[in-house]
Formats: C-alpha cells, structure tokens, sequence
C-alpha cells in the first residue's frame, strides 16, 4: 500500500522533509496540480509524513475517506500521465 495526499493539502512542505525515500513531490505547475503527491510505486508506507501535516491530509490509501477517493487516482495519475519527479526540475 501507499499513502496519499488529499485535496485539502495546503503545500506546508513539512511532509517532504521527513520522508525518508523522497517519494513526495509538489504538483507544478500549481494549477493544474495544485497540491504535493506522494509516488505510489515509491512509498514504503513508514507513515513519517502524517504527523507532520498540519491540516491531516495524509492517509494510508486504504484509510482515505470516501469523500476523498478521487485524490487516490489524482494522486496516481500524478506520476503515471502528470509530471511526477519533472516536477522538481522546474
């Protein structure tokens, strides 16, 4: 499994700094991916990130309110169609 990033995600960053395999990026340009992303095939679901996040948008997939699921496939689409790790580059 993998943890996710939902859409309330307000971009702190704190959540970057303690992952331990650098698997959390933040969506560029912010319009089109306005939050951070967390690479699915990367994650080793540690969980280091959740208490960091100051407004809780970070859950393990399985965890992730149904009101929220949509950010699971956004969160894929990220890495797999999106910019994924490019996203650093600019």
């Amino acid at each position: 499994m993998t943890h996710v990033i939902v859409d309330t995600c307000i971009r702190d960053g704190a959540c970057v700094e303690v992952c331990p395999v650098e698997c959390i990026v933040a969506g560029k340009p912010e319009d089109q991916w306005p939050w951070f992303y967390i690479d699915p095939d990367t994650c080793i679901d540690c969980g280091a990130c959740v208490p960091e996040c100051p407004v809780e948008a970070i859950f393990p997939e399985e965890d992730v309110a149904e009101e929220f699921n949509a950010a699971i496939a956004i969160n894929k689409a990220f890495f797999a169609e999106g910019p994924g790790y490019k996203a650093n580059e600019t």
